[in-house]
C-alpha cells in the first residue's frame, strides 16, 4: 500500500488561482501523454505517486486523453486512485475536461453542448471512481453552440455536487471574458483558463489572455511549456530516433531547423549560467508571468518530475536574465 512522502509540502510553492481561495501547487502533472492505453501501468503508478512525494497535488486529466482509447488515462489514473493515492483524496486537486470529439454519434462530438458536458462528466467520474472532480473545464470553445447553453452546463455540474469549481481551455481574452460576463451573472466558481503557453509560443501575451485574467481574478494553468520537448536538453546536438521529433509524434517537427537549435543553443547557455537545465529555465520563465498559476508539465519517467521540481530551487529571474532571454526569442 502507498504510504506518501511525510516531507511533501515542504518545498512545493502553492499559488491561489485567480481570486479564488483555492491554491495550486507551482508545477502540476498533466496526463495526456504516457498515462493512457498501451502505457506501462507500473510507470504510471510511480510517477503519479512521485509527483505527489514532491507535493504536486493538482493531477490534471481531460475525457480523451489516452487518444485512441479516448477515456483510459482516466482509467488507469482511477486505478492509481484505487491502490492507495486515493486514501489521499482530500488533499487533491483533480481536473478533468470534455469538448473534443469523444464517443461516436452526435452526442459525443467536438462541442460544448449541455448533453455533451453532463453525460462526459458522468463518464469520467465512472472511469475515475470518484464522486466529484475539483475542477471541470470546457476544452474547447465550441461557435456553433450557444456560450449561455455551456455556461448553464458547467453552472449547473457544480450545482449538483460533481465539481467544485469550473475552468475553461483554449479560449482567447474576448472569448473568456464573454463566458466570464454569464458566469458572474450566475455566480458561478470560475477560477481558471488553460491555455498552451511556452517561450516559444507566446499567443496568450500578443492576444492579452494573460492580463485579462490577471487583471479580472482568473488563474492560468498553462500547457505546453517546453514545447513538445523543444526547450529541453534533448535536441541540442540533433534529432535522437527515440524522441518525439524523431518519431513523428509532434505536429511541429518541421520547425527544428537551423535557426531553432540556434536559438534553443543560446537559451540553454542562459540556463547553464544559472545551473539549471534549459527545461527548468524555461518553466522559471513562465513562472515569472504573475498571470500564471501553475504550468502543467508532462512526463514519461518519474525522474523528469522531479528534475521539473527542481525549477523552484531557483525560480527568480532577473532583470538581465530577462532582457537576455526576450533577446534571443526576437531573433527571426
Amino acid at each position: 500500500m502507498y504510504n506518501a512522502d511525510c516531507d511533501r509540502y515542504d518545498s512545493m510553492k502553492y499559488r491561489r488561482c485567480g481570486n479564488s481561495g483555492l491554491k495550486l501547487p507551482a508545477i502540476s502533472l498533466g496526463l495526456w501523454k504516457n498515462f493512457g492505453f498501451g502505457s506501462d501501468f507500473a510507470n504510471v503508478e510511480k510517477m503519479c505517486h512521485t509527483a505527489f512525494d514532491l507535493g504536486i497535488t493538482h493531477f490534471d486529466l481531460a475525457n480523451n486523453y489516452g487518444h485512441p482509447y479516448n477515456g483510459s488515462a482516466e482509467e488507469n489514473f482511477g486505478k492509481v486512485l484505487s491502490r492507495g493515492l486515493g486514501a489521499y483524496r482530500d488533499e487533491l486537486c483533480i481536473s478533468t475536461k470534455a469538448g473534443y470529439g469523444m464517443w461516436d454519434g452526435p452526442y459525443g462530438d467536438k462541442g460544448g453542448s449541455r448533453k455533451y458536458l453532463v453525460s462526459s462528466l458522468d463518464q469520467s467520474l465512472k472511469r475515475m471512481g470518484l464522486e466529484y472532480v475539483d475542477i471541470y473545464y470546457h476544452h474547447l470553445f465550441d461557435p456553433d453552440t450557444p456560450l449561455e447553453e455551456t455556461a448553464l452546463a458547467l453552472d449547473h455540474i457544480v450545482r449538483s455536487g460533481k465539481a467544485l469549481y469550473v475552468g475553461i481551455s483554449n479560449y482567447n481574452s474576448k472569448q473568456t471574458a464573454d463566458i466570464q460576463a454569464i458566469f458572474r451573472e450566475l455566480r458561478t466558481p470560475f477560477i481558471v483558463n488553460q491555455p498552451s503557453y511556452s517561450m516559444l509560443n507566446r499567443w496568450v501575451e500578443d492576444d492579452k489572455l494573460d492580463s485579462y485574467c490577471l487583471e479580472n481574478g482568473i488563474g492560468l494553468a498553462v500547457f505546453s511549456p517546453l514545447y513538445q520537448g523543444f526547450l529541453t536538453d534533448r535536441y541540442l546536438n540533433g534529432i535522437p530516433e527515440d524522441s518525439r521529433v524523431g518519431r513523428g509524434d509532434t505536429w511541429i517537427g518541421s520547425q527544428l531547423d537551423e535557426k531553432m537549435l540556434k536559438k534553443l543553443r543560446a537559451l540553454n547557455a542562459i540556463a547553464e549560467e544559472r545551473g539549471q537545465k534549459l527545461s527548468q529555465l524555461a518553466i522559471a520563465w513562465l513562472l515569472h508571468n504573475k498571470a500564471v498559476t501553475t504550468v502543467l508539465v508532462g512526463a514519461s519517467r518519474p525522474e523528469q518530475i522531479a528534475e521539473n521540481v527542481k525549477t523552484l530551487d531557483r525560480p527568480d529571474l532577473t532583470d538581465d536574465e530577462l532582457a537576455r532571454i526576450n533577446t534571443v526569442l526576437a531573433e527571426q
